[in-house]
C-alpha cells in the first residue's frame, strides 16, 4: 500500500511496501519463469563465444571468408568491444527507460546481428556482425541482472544469481557440441554448417522476445521513477499469480520505505555515488571484475592453442576438451550458490577467489614441469574453474546488489566494461604472446599472474566485502530517492 506524505520543505514524499511484498513471496513458477526467460542470456553468450573459438578451423577453411588466426582473434576482440559498448549504452538506458523495454531491445539487437553473422561474406562484415552481437549481449548483462535481482526474493538472490551467470557454460557446451557436429558428423558443406548455427541464434532470439512479453516491468524501478501506482498494480498481479500457483494465502507486511516522488538522478549524482559515497564498493567491484576477466579471457580464449601446440590435439577435436571444462564451470555456481545465501557473501567470495588462485598457480607449476598431458590438464582446469566460475558469478552479484537501485544497471555496465577492458583485453593478448614464444616457463609466469590477481581480489573481499545475504536490496544500498 502506498501512502503520500506532505513535508514542510515542499518535497513530496511517498511511503510504499513494494520491496517488502516482493521479498516475502514464496518460491513459485513465476520466479522460475523469470530465471528461464531472462537468464537464457548467458547461455546465448556462452554459445556465441564458444562457436567462434571451436569453429576457428572451419572459418579458416571457408572459401568466402578464409579467416587467418589473427583475424579470428580480431573478431573475438570486436565481440568484446561490442559487449563493452552495449553494456554502457544499454545499461544507462535501462536505468533511464526501464528494465523491460531494454531487455526486449537488447535481445532483438543480438538476434538480428547473430543471424547476420551467418551471412557474412568477408572479414570486415564478419567482424561488424560480431561487434553488434556483442553489443546486444553486453546490454543484456546490465538490464537482465538488474531485473532478476529486483524480482527475486532476497533469501534466494545469491544462488539464483550464481546459477544464472553460471549458465554461460551451458551455452559453451552447446557451442562446442555444435562445432563438433558441423566439423565431424553432419557432412554439411564447409560454408553452410557454421552459417546455419549462427542463424539459429536469430531464431532463438525471436522465441525469447515472445516469452519475455509475459514478464512485468520491475516494480522497484517503477517506484523510483514516479510511477508508484503502476508499481502497486504490478505487485498486485504478481501476488495473485503466486497465490494461484502455490495455493497459499500471502501474509501481510508491515515494512515500508519512504521515497521522494519523481526524483530525477543526474550524471553528477551518479558520479558522486560511485566515487564518494560508495568508493569502497567501487574498489571492490573493480578488483573482483578485473581479476576474473583476466583469468577467464586469458585461459578460455587461448585454451585451444595450448591443446594444439603443446599436446598435439587436432583443431577439430577441441570441442571434446571444452565439454568437461564447461561442466565444471556450470556445476560450480549451481552447487556452491546456496552457500552464498546461507554461509554468507564475504566468506564464500573470499574462499572461491582464493581457492581458484591457489589451483591456478599449482596448475601452472605442473605445466611448467611437464607433469600433465591434455587429459590431466583439462581435469585440473575443470576443478579449478568449478571454484573460479562461482567466484566470477559472485562479482556480478556484488556489483548488482551493492549500489542504489537508480543506477544498478549502469553500475553493472561500468564495472563489467572496466573489468573486460583491463583484464579481458590484456589476458588473451599476453597469453597469446607467451604461447607463441613456445616456452613453458614463460607461460607458467602468465598463470602465476592470474593466480596473483585472484588472490589479491580475495584479500580485497576479505577486507571490505559486504554482507548482503538475505537482505532487501534497499537495505544493502539505500535508493537515491530516499529522503536524507
Amino acid at each position: 500500500m502506498a501512502r503520500a506524505i506532505s513535508e514542510a520543505a515542499g518535497i513530496d514524499i511517498v511511503e510504499t511496501n513494494v520491496p517488502a511484498r516482493l521479498d516475502r513471496l514464496p518460491w513459485s513458477r513465476f520466479h522460475v519463469l523469470v530465471i528461464a526467460v531472462l537468464g537464457i542470456t548467458w547461455i546465448l553468450d556462452g554459445l556465441e563465444v564458444t562457436l567462434v573459438g571451436s569453429l576457428s578451423g572451419v572459418l579458416a577453411e571457408d572459401r568466402s571468408l578464409a579467416l587467418s588466426p589473427q583475424q579470428i582473434g580480431l573478431a573475438a576482440t570486436a565481440y568484446l568491444l561490442g559487449a563493452v559498448s552495449g553494456a554502457l549504452l544499454f545499461g544507462f538506458w535501462a536505468d533511464r527507460y526501464g528494465r523491460k523495454r531494454l531487455f526486449t531491445v537488447t535481445v532483438l539487437v543480438y538476434g538480428v546481428a547473430t543471424a547476420a553473422t551467418g551471412g557474412a561474406w568477408d572479414f570486415w562484415s564478419f567482424a561488424l556482425c560480431r561487434f553488434l552481437t556483442g553489443a546486444g549481449i553486453g546490454g543484456e548483462y546490465s538490464a537482465i541482472n538488474s531485473a532478476i535481482h529486483e524480482l527475486i526474493p532476497a533469501r534466494h538472490r545469491g544462488w539464483v544469481d550464481l546459477a544464472v551467470n553460471g549458465s554461460f557454460w551451458v551455452g559453451a557446451a552447446l557451442g562446442a557440441a555444435g562445432a563438433l557436429l558441423v566439423g565431424q558428423w553432419a557432412g554439411l558443406p564447409t560454408d553452410l554448417g557454421w552459417r546455419l548455427l549462427f542463424g539459429l541464434g536469430g531464431v532463438l532470439a525471436v522465441l525469447i522476445v515472445l516469452l519475455r512479453r509475459h514478464l512485468p516491468e520491475s516494480p522497484r524501478w517503477l517506484m523510483t521513477h514516479g510511477r508508484l501506482p503502476e508499481a502497486e498494480r504490478v505487485v498486485d498481479g504478481i501476488e495473485r499469480r503466486v497465490e494461484r500457483e502455490t495455493g497459499c494465502a500471502l501474509r501481510p507486511v508491515d515494512t515500508a520505505i519512504r521515497l521522494r516522488d519523481g526524483h530525477r538522478v543526474t550524471i553528477a549524482e551518479i558520479a558522486r555515488t560511485l566515487t564518494r559515497h560508495y568508493a569502497q564498493r567501487s574498489v571492490l567491484g573493480l578488483a573482483l571484475m578485473t581479476s576474473q576477466a583476466f583469468l577467464y579471457n586469458a585461459i578460455f580464449f587461448t585454451y585451444g592453442l595450448i591443446l594444439t601446440q603443446f599436446y598435439g590435439i587436432p583443431a577439430t577435436s577441441i570441442g571434446w576438451y571444452i565439454l568437461p571444462f564447461a561442466a565444471g564451470n556450470f556445476l560450480g555456481p549451481l552447487l556452491l550458490g546456496p552457500l552464498f545465501d546461507h554461509i554468507g557473501r564475504k566468506p564464500m567470495i573470499t574462499a572461491t577467489y582464493a581457492i581458484s588462485g591457489v589451483l591456478m598457480l599449482a596448475t601452472g607449476v605442473l605445466f611448467r614441469l611437464g607433469l600433465v598431458d591434455a587429459t590431466t590438464q583439462t581435469a585440473l582446469w575443470t576443478v579449478n574453474f568449478f571454484f573460479a566460475s562461482a567466484a566470477a558469478s559472485s562479482a556480478y552479484l556484488t556489483v548488482s546488489e551493492g549500489f542504489p537501485l537508480e543506477l544498478r544497471a549502469l553500475a553493472i555496465a561500468i564495472f563489467y566494461a572496466l573489468g573486460t577492458a583491463i583484464g579481458g583485453a590484456v589476458g588473451p593478448a599476453l597469453f597469446g604472446a607467451l604461447i607463441a614464444g613456445g616456452a613453458r616457463a614463460d607461460i607458467m609466469w602468465g598463470y602465476a599472474l592470474g593466480a596473483a590477481l585472484m588472490l589479491g581480489a580475495a584479500a580485497v573481499e576479505a577486507a571490505i566485502g559486504v554482507a548482503a545475504e538475505r537482505k532487501p536490496l534497499e537495505s544493502v544500498a539505500r535508493p537515491l530517492s530516499c529522503p536524507e
